[in-house]
């Protein structure tokens, strides 16, 4: 099947595409989109990856699938448009980055230039209905999104895999863990973070540390 995708990922994913779940995934995608208000517009739902080059790839991080209300959803996990009021897992987010990096508190919610500098910004599940959350999962895009970080681990070095809450723990033994570096702390959700499990966890701070040490350009999180 021909998906329209950024040419280097096209490259490393031209057969997953090929494959009857993934056909089977794209038949039942097009037919909710034809039937529901779904997220993210059509033109967004691989933007995670026509904005991140895997050329230019350094960090991963994984979230669980899109938000679910309206005009929310921008195709990058835990992004919103620029002018929809920031969800709070993302202002907690922005918190740890200013606390980390001592850094002014960032406000807005469209994170596209952290794409641009090399982050891949990676729902497990890529589309949802209007307010049903999970409501596309196990419908593929879980076998599609665990392959695709099976192969960015087996061929490149040297990434930066954010994992954060249990749901995205799960993903860490698809990881090279030799090649790659892993990061793991609780999810930036209100709930998770109140009990103490993200609030110090100091990722982007250790992230940039371990790509300076490569000689590598550093994300600009602020």
């Amino acid at each position: 099947m021909k998906v329209n995708i950024e040419k280097s990922w096209l490259k490393l994913l031209n057969k997953e595409f090929d494959k009857e779940y993934f056909n089977e995934l794209i038949c039942f995608v097009k037919n909710e989109y034809n039937k529901n208000v779904c997220y993210p517009p059509k033109n967004l739902i691989f933007s995670s990856f026509n904005n991140c080059k895997l050329d230019n790839l350094k960090v991963v991080i994984m979230g669980q699938d899109p938000y679910h209300g309206k005009d929310q959803a921008n195709g990058l996990c835990f992004s919103v448009d620029s002018k929809i009021v920031n969800p709070p897992s993302l202002n907690n987010i922005f918190k740890e980055i200013s606390n980390d990096l001592n850094c002014k508190i960032r406000k807005n919610g469209d994170l596209l230039d952290w794409s641009k500098q090399g982050v891949l910004l990676l729902n497990s599940v890529l589309t949802v209905e209007k307010g049903v959350p999970g409501s596309h999962s196990n419908k593929g895009w879980e076998i599609f999104t665990d392959n695709v970080i099976k192969l960015i681990s087996n061929n490149k070095r040297d990434i930066v895999f954010m994992l954060w809450g249990g749901y995205s723990k799960k993903k860490e033994h698809l990881i090279n863990e030799k090649n790659q570096l892993i990061l793991k702390s609780g999810h930036p959700s209100p709930l998770s973070a109140n009990r103490g499990h993200w609030f110090g966890n100091k990722h982007f701070s250790k992230c940039n540390d371990y790509l300076s040490e490569r000689k590598l350009s550093l994300i600009k999180w602020c």
